[in-house]
């Protein structure tokens, strides 16, 4: 029987986190880029590579997760003035605007959708599901996760693949941070009652 250890799931640390300070410090780049767009060039050289694993993440295209990202910083580029600084890093607006990019890729049918998964990372769901992992069940929490609907794979992807705090994902998908964390959850308890259902 699988069962949410929910208290250990709460806590899980955010791979991304960042001190108040290194916010505000990250935040004048981004005023700065405002003015000046050459100043973009620090943002782009310290989240390309975090947003391309993002989007290569859902797509089985590498050529085209490298197009969708140029998309995602052109997009942030031309609209950083709208941008407004919330006390979560500044990835967590490149992340909409690549959660939209690709989107709007599987809309025009351009990328196929897909759930690339390391082990590591099943692991970790299964011990947030407090059961004991063996190769079988491994397979079937991929297939599983892979089936969820696009919303609720979101929220796994960046809570438990990308490492992102509840703030983070709240900012991302325009949810308050209760909201992303008790959606979360229920994604949580949703896989756990089909286990139980067989």
């Amino acid at each position: 029987m699988l069962t949410i250890n929910s208290s250990e799931y709460m806590h899980t640390q955010s791979r991304y986190h960042k001190t108040n300070d290194q916010l505000l410090e990250e935040n004048t780049y981004v005023e700065a880029s405002k003015k000046d767009p050459a100043r973009f060039e620090y943002l782009y050289n310290k989240y390309h590579e975090q947003i391309f694993r993002y989007v290569w993440q859902r797509m089985d295209d590498k050529d085209l997760a490298f197009d969708v990202t140029s998309q995602v910083f052109m997009k942030a580029l031309a609209n950083i003035h709208k941008y407004q600084f919330r006390g979560v890093p500044f990835a967590s607006w490149l992340y909409r605007i690549a959660k939209s990019e690709v989107y709007q890729s599987f809309k025009e049918k351009k990328a196929k959708r897909t759930v690339n998964i390391e082990s590591s990372q099943v692991y970790e769901i299964i011990e947030e599901l407090e059961e004991d992992c063996n190769e079988a069940l491994k397979e079937e929490l991929i297939r599983r996760i892979a089936e969820l609907p696009e919303q609720d794979l979101q929220l796994i992807e960046l809570r438990f693949f990308e490492k992102h705090s509840y703030r983070e994902i709240g900012e991302i998908m325009d949810l308050t941070e209760n909201n992303a964390k008790v959606r979360a959850y229920r994604v949580l308890k949703k896989l756990q009652k089909q286990f139980q259902t067989e």
